[in-house]
């Protein structure tokens, strides 16, 4: 018998030795947990069996990129357990993934990112003045909600207005940011952080108990300062992520220059907000086009 537990938290740690994420970690434990179903010895495992599995969650109603995700999360882990000499066959080397259409990043307008904000710019107090800098961070860097929260006050570097960024997989970047964020910041360190933090706290944005905000309180600012708004959308922070990108292009920065500023590894995930980009541009066309 090849315990499939033991072999579950073996991948998950190395998971996380990689610079996986929390959420990365419990969704392919959900995922794989999912998969097993209480069958843990991987040697019965063959690719029929899992090949049934992928078309009973297809049957079921799961939607393309959700089996997709589950399919890539049994792959990867029957591969590691091969590769550390667990199983001598892999019974998913072959296993295929429905395919679908990659939708396009949701992103603000121009008029909605000022909108929103400049509603954090108004609420007075010191939570105020963190909330207006946490998104003139989001989206003058181009900010994960996990890169902003994982900020130290040693990682901004003021005489060149850069942050420093621990992205995914651990990867390090340095991000620049612009006055507006950098006066945001300012008024945050000088005004009100002192009032927030707990003594000692290294975190550069903290909660109201003075220590490390997380990433989900971050969705939640977004979403308090949305209802001061008049945006009439529903968002999440990674939309300024998005609309930082697709404004850099829309304004005539290089691909590449995006890529670096988003910190992805391959140029074919940034290439996604070139089509948000055009489609701007075909819209402005058809609205101020003459003949068109």
């Amino acid at each position: 018998m090849v315990d499939g537990k033991v072999w579950l938290e073996r991948y998950l740690r190395y998971l996380v030795a990689r610079g996986a994420s929390e959420h990365t970690i419990k969704a392919y434990r959900t995922d794989l947990t999912g998969c097993l179903n209480d069958r843990w010895d991987l040697a019965a495992w063959s690719h029929r069996e899992l090949r049934g599995y992928v078309v009973s969650m297809a049957e079921s109603g799961c939607q393309a990129r959700t089996v997709a995700r589950k399919v890539a999360a049994v792959r990867s882990f029957f591969s590691y357990v091969v590769h550390e000499q667990g199983l001598t066959e892999n019974p998913a080397r072959r296993l295929l993934a429905p395919r679908f259409r990659r939708g396009l990043p949701r992103v603000l307008t121009l008029d909605e990112t000022s909108a929103l904000i400049e509603a954090a710019m108004h609420k007075a107090g010191p939570l105020g003045l963190r909330n207006w800098a946490m998104l003139e961070s989001l989206y003058g860097g181009g900010l994960r909600a996990s890169e902003l929260v994982g900020l130290s006050l040693e990682d901004i570097d003021w005489s060149e207005r850069f942050f420093k960024v621990l992205g995914k997989g651990k990867k390090e970047r340095w991000v620049p940011f612009g006055e507006k964020a950098w006066l945001a910041l300012s008024r945050y360190l000088n005004e009100a952080r002192p009032q927030l933090a707990f003594p000692g706290e290294a975190a550069l944005f903290v909660n109201h108990l003075g220590t490390r905000l997380s990433a989900r309180s971050v969705g939640r600012v977004v979403k308090a300062v949305l209802e001061e708004s008049a945006i009439g959308r529903d968002i999440s922070p990674h939309w300024l992520r998005h609309s930082f990108a697709t404004h850099l292009l829309m304004n005539g920065a290089d691909l590449r220059v995006v890529q670096e500023l988003l910190g992805h590894a391959s140029l074919r995930t940034t290439q996604i907000y070139t089509h948000v980009s055009q489609d701007h541009l075909a819209r402005v066309y058809q609205s101020a086009h003459p003949r068109a």
